[in-house]
């Protein structure tokens, strides 16, 4: 048994972030996306025919047996438009959960950082998986691509947002305001397609929970429509948002976010750490 005291008091994230193994259990996400778990973790492998996994040293080339799937999918995919495969970043460690490092979520193993980088090769050494970086899409101003971005960065995208797994697909704003632009054929899959912070080196697909697992908490509905109208809004009010009313009256303080623990995830999570 876990010494529970140490553990309620322990921030979730060392927890998880100290187990290099899954654990023996059948797979299973259990929580919500940035707060859960993940029981019976499968692993991409370190290289593949159409792919990479990159920063080895993390550890975080783990995922739920669909998210592997899907990522092996896509990497086939990409070979059509005249990559050779893909570099992929972080999935989520063997047992999901906080990580220790720049993650909010990809606690179910149902996240997967792709990135913007077309690979030449797939034969990168460990050493130069740790050091290449991926490239920026995104123009200095914020507003729009620059010149990296290429209309196979499109049909990479389209294919992943056209996956019946994905649920939703985050990138920076100008990417999604690119893509409404290029599409001239069926539109539809555009409202997976979700402008956020970030994501000017790599895109992030979440997929949607596996069928029958109750366990697992999907996400509110993406709005209806192509959401190319509302992405406006991120290169504009976004980057110079109104000054603020001098008589308005003062928000109250938000407390300081507190670290997660054991206790504040589903009760699963405690046998997946054991």
């Amino acid at each position: 048994m876990l010494a529970m005291p140490a553990v309620a008091q322990t921030p979730a994230k060392q927890l998880f972030g100290a187990k290099a193994t899954p654990s023996e259990h059948s797979s299973a996400p259990f929580g919500s996306y940035s707060k859960g778990c993940l029981a019976g973790a499968e692993q991409l492998p370190e290289s593949g025919p159409t792919w990479q996994a990159m920063r080895l040293s993390r550890n975080r080339n783990w995922g739920h047996p669909d998210t592997i799937a899907f990522i092996k999918r896509l990497s086939i995919a990409a070979t059509k438009v005249g990559w050779a495969g893909l570099y992929v970043g972080d999935i989520s460690q063997p047992r999901g959960g906080p990580m220790l490092s720049g993650h909010a979520s990809h606690q179910m193993g149902l996240d997967a950082d792709i990135w913007m980088y077309p690979p030449s090769r797939l034969d990168l050494t460990r050493a130069e998986r740790e050091n290449l970086s991926s490239i920026n899409v995104r123009a200095a101003n914020q507003k729009q691509v620059n010149s990296n971005w290429t209309y196979a960065h499109h049909r990479v995208l389209r294919a992943a947002a056209r996956d019946p797994a994905i649920a939703r697909i985050f990138v920076t704003a100008p990417v999604k305001l690119q893509m409404c632009k290029e599409e001239t054929g069926n539109r539809a899959y555009l409202r997976k397609i979700r402008p956020w912070w970030g994501h000017n080196y790599h895109f992030h697909v979440r997929l949607n929970c596996p069928r029958g697992a109750a366990g697992c908490q999907e996400q509110d509905p993406i709005p209806p429509g192509d959401g190319c109208g509302e992405a406006i809004w991120w290169v504009t009010d976004a980057l110079n948002p109104p000054k603020p009313d001098p008589n308005a009256p003062k928000p109250t303080p938000k407390p300081p976010k507190r670290e997660i623990t054991l206790a504040d995830l589903p009760q699963q999570c405690s046998a997946v750490l054991r």
